[in-house]
């Protein structure tokens, strides 16, 4: 073999480790399609433990149930005020976050958005559809739907048509009993069958997608119902009552938002949700 050969072939080899070393740096690094020897899915990754959870600073969640103009108690806002409080969460720096969003930072340490917000509605009122999406929307902002699945398609409540539709337009539709009755008495199996199981399987088949979230009636739980919480969803909200140490993530606070100013709403989210 004569010289020439024998350089071309040296000149190749070199060539195709050089190569070789190239792609395996690239592929260490994350070049788009791998992940780097520093990232971890979730399965990799050892989840906060529930002392961790419950220590963790709380995301400001509200909680709206009627919307219109005429009555006078702490369940309703009137559609001017609702409007009062979504521009001056969105003036004041706010964003919404998913109840993913949430759960991922409370589970794994997920980061947020700078001031995060959860904006929520219970009972399926059609003004949720007609007011409080469009309103949120123009703000920016994307909110959670809790279903009282007894109510579809009928007077003042939310169709079926609407509640998909609302899912699919990037809002969350979470779950908040058949006909209300209070979680506390969700004790044998065919009070469960009746007010969980199967209303939360049509929800999913109206929507199309997993139903993961669930809102207690009245807010209320006990011990027992936290814990079995755990069997149905990854993260059920109660009100303004304590969480539960225990089992923190089935009981992640929220507030009614009643018909307030705007500055008293921002001062009473920051009180709320400093404390336990």
């Amino acid at each position: 073999m004569n010289k020439k050969i024998r350089f071309a072939i040296s000149f190749l080899i070199v060539v195709l480790a050089l190569t070789a070393c190239n792609q395996s740096s690239k592929t260490s690094e994350g070049d788009g399609n791998h992940f780097s020897q520093t990232e971890k899915t979730n399965a990799e990754i050892q989840p906060n433990t529930a002392a961790e959870i419950y220590v963790k600073k709380q995301v400001p969640v509200l909680c709206y149930h009627r919307i219109e103009n005429g009555r006078n108690d702490e369940y309703t806002v009137s559609p001017a005020t609702f409007e009062a409080h979504m521009k001056a969460l969105a003036d004041s720096g706010y964003h919404s976050i998913s109840p993913d969003q949430y759960y991922e930072y409370l589970v794994y340490n997920a980061e947020l958005p700078e001031k995060p917000v959860m904006i929520t509605f219970d009972d399926s009122r059609v003004e949720h559809f007609t007011i409080g999406a469009p309103v949120m929307e123009k703000y920016g902002f994307k909110g959670v739907f809790f279903i009282m699945t007894i109510t579809y398609n009928k007077k003042n409540y939310m169709t079926t048509n609407q509640i998909a539709e609302l899912s699919k337009n990037g809002h969350t539709i979470g779950f908040h009993s058949w006909d209300h009755t209070q979680a506390i008495k969700y004790g044998n199996d065919s009070i469960l069958k009746k007010n969980i199981i199967e209303p939360r399987k049509k929800l999913e088949e109206i929507i199309g997608k997993p139903v993961e979230y669930f809102a207690y009636p009245y807010g209320l739980t006990d011990e027992r119902t936290t814990a079995q919480m755990n069997d149905y969803f990854k993260m059920s909200f109660i009100l303004s009552t304590k969480q539960d140490s225990i089992n923190p993530i089935q009981s992640v606070r929220r507030m009614i938002a009643p018909e307030w100013k705007p500055q008293s709403l921002l001062r009473a989210m920051e009180k709320t949700f400093s404390r336990r």
